[in-house]
């Protein structure tokens, strides 16, 4: 993936900072609201610098956030209220 859509990613980050157990694929799917091919891609580009990883769990292969995930997610979130909503500080 080149140039990944950074909503896309925002989204995902989201979501799985939200949860406290990792998460099946299919139901990251349906929360994120793009289809499992897609997701897939994103999950994989995300694994490759370590802001996701796959777990086995219950027989099943879910995905959970990593520490620089976390990180990750909050830089965006400073971001975007510094930016998007000018809240500073």
């Amino acid at each position: 993936m080149d140039r990944p859509d950074l909503d896309v990613v925002a989204r995902i980050l989201e979501r799985l900072w939200r949860e406290t157990e990792p998460m099946l694929r299919t139901r990251l799917q349906v929360a994120v609201g793009t289809n499992f091919d897609v997701l897939t891609r994103y999950l994989d580009w995300m694994q490759e610098r370590g802001l996701v990883v796959f777990v086995e769990n219950d027989g099943h292969q879910k995905v959970l956030l990593t520490e620089e995930g976390r990180d990750s997610y909050r830089k965006l979130v400073i971001w975007i209220n510094e930016t998007v909503h000018g809240k500073f500080g």
